[in-house]
């Protein structure tokens, strides 16, 4: 989310519209701040001051990188809540194990995910309507994870030809924007197993998945500007929805309306129907209302553009802190030759690869996206086990980043140590399932990545076979080396991650 803002505020302000919306929204909130913070004032503020219009000196150090108030609410009120102030209002940050359990239990009538993603995206205005996001979770959560040995064949063929055509393996040193192509490769990746070919390779077609969350972001954050009575206006003036469906049916919509026609004539269960996201969304479709080529391809949409733009951002990471620091390639490499000697390049291949898992998992806790995880909205008023209160309506979140770097939960905590959780495996190797301990998909109120609890990402098992292929297959095939020797990348996507190269060549070491 916090890498979507910050491509969202680059477009508003390209196209001069920055200083007129900064002033229109500090008018607007200013009038709603004074009876929030009344609501609130019982819960500790950092960032800076918590009166109405002197709250935006929190705002707006906010919205440059929230991490250095975040960290010093953490450290100030542990285990507690606090809360920091936001363009449009409040948000209640709370922190400790105890307080993160009950966020991860409380029931949708009670915190919910589905409100703070509409809120943010303003999705009633910026769609037009409500997505079903239960039906394509569900496939997500029931297909996606269940078909993975089957689609990992295709998904390593396409990752390994879209390096060979992205990267090409040359003698001689080459730089390469590392976000812009590891965005190129996970989109073909990812639309292999989503859509197949040749589909997953149109350009055009990639481009509109590249685009659509940052149009929603941007336009989300236009519309929310605006008073709510005049956010159905506004949702029809700003909206890039309609031009981005349009475009998804030019792609998409042949191949459904020939899926839907075997369908009809061969029944749900026709034989020789691919064995991808689409048709297992056809195939879980809870209703006929759902098998239209708009409705099919609005899904589409949101499936690929999560499944990007995450994957992308962690691989990028993982891949600039891999080139600063050398002397891991080595170990990283003897796992991968091991294991694909073993088994080749197979999904049990790819899960038996621990250190490469604990590499990304570590790049994830030093390295992730945002400076927040697990958001909720009160749906009605909510009371913490501690007393906090938090009336409807009320923003809440996890200080995920400062969480991640606590020296009392992961010593060395400001220290990149890659193999930090291989070790831990090997160390608690009585354990009958490591794996659930220790690996990259793991949950817990201590590393939160892929969220906590039933909402947590439903494709990370997915994401992380994926990522895991992908870094292995740049270990054995590329020798890589920093723009700047002796420089580590940003511990923050926001601070420049997404503009630094990496130089790449043939394998030689």
């Amino acid at each position: 989310m916090a890498l979507l803002v910050q491509e969202a505020m680059t477009a508003i302000t390209s196209l001069g519209l920055l200083p007129s919306l900064i002033l229109g929204v500090v008018l607007y909130w200013s009038f709603r701040a004074h009876r929030q913070t009344r609501a609130l004032s019982h819960i500790p503020t950092a960032g800076g001051p918590s009166l109405p219009i002197l709250s935006y000196i929190g705002a707006f150090r906010g919205l440059i990188d929230d991490r250095q108030i975040l960290q010093e609410g953490y450290a100030k009120y542990k285990g507690r809540a606090f809360k920091i102030a936001t363009i449009s209002g409040w948000t209640v940050v709370i922190s400790g194990p105890k307080l993160v359990e009950e966020l991860r239990k409380a029931g949708d009538d009670e915190l919910s995910l589905s409100r703070a993603m509409g809120q943010v995206l303003q999705i009633e205005y910026t769609l037009g309507h409500h997505p079903d996001d239960a039906y394509h979770t569900n496939v997500i959560r029931a297909q996606l994870k269940s078909n993975l040995d089957a689609v990992f064949p295709t998904m390593y063929d396409e990752l390994s030809t879209a390096f060979d055509e992205e990267v090409p393996a040359t003698p001689d040193w080459k730089a390469y924007t590392t976000f812009e192509i590891l965005k190129d490769v996970v989109a073909r990746t990812s639309g292999r197993v989503f859509v197949g070919l040749p589909m997953c390779r149109d350009k055009e077609y990639l481009a509109l998945n590249k685009q659509y969350p940052v149009d929603m972001v941007i336009r989300g954050l236009i519309i929310r500007s605006f008073p709510d009575e005049l956010r159905p206006f506004a949702g029809k003036l700003f909206s890039a929805f309609p031009y981005h469906l349009r475009n998804g049916i030019k792609h998409l919509g042949p191949s459904i309306t020939e899926r839907l026609r075997l369908r009809q004539e061969y029944g749900a269960k026709w034989e020789g129907r691919p064995n991808d996201m689409l048709q297992w969304l056809i195939d879980g479709a809870p209703c006929d209302e759902k098998l239209t080529v708009p409705q099919l391809v609005t899904h589409m949409l949101h499936v690929n553009s999560t499944a990007i733009l995450t994957s992308s951002v962690t691989l990028t990471q993982a891949l600039l802190l891999l080139a600063a620091n050398q002397q891991y390639v080595k170990p990283l490499r003897e796992e991968v030759e091991a294991v694909l000697k073993e088994h080749g390049w197979t999904r049990k291949a790819v899960l038996e690869m621990h250190k490469v898992d604990s590499f990304i998992r570590e790049s994830q806790r030093i390295a992730g996206i945002g400076n927040t995880h697990i958001f909720r909205v009160a749906m009605k008023d909510y009371t913490f086990s501690d007393g906090t209160f938090v009336p409807e309506g009320t923003f809440v979140a996890m200080a995920s980043k400062a969480t991640h770097t606590d020296e009392t939960i992961y010593p060395r905590a400001n220290e990149f140590d890659p193999f930090r959780f291989s070790e831990m495996r090997e160390k608690d190797n009585n354990t009958e399932d490591m794996t659930s301990k220790y690996g990259m998909v793991t949950l817990g109120t201590n590393h939160v990545p892929f969220g906590h609890g039933k909402h947590a990402c439903p494709g990370r098992f997915f994401a992380a076979v994926e990522l895991k292929a992908m870094l292995a297959h740049l270990l054995i095939t590329y020798d890589v080396r920093p723009e700047k020797e002796g420089v580590q990348p940003p511990r923050s996507f926001q601070g420049g991650a997404n503009t630094m190269k990496i130089f790449f060549r043939k394998r030689q070491t």
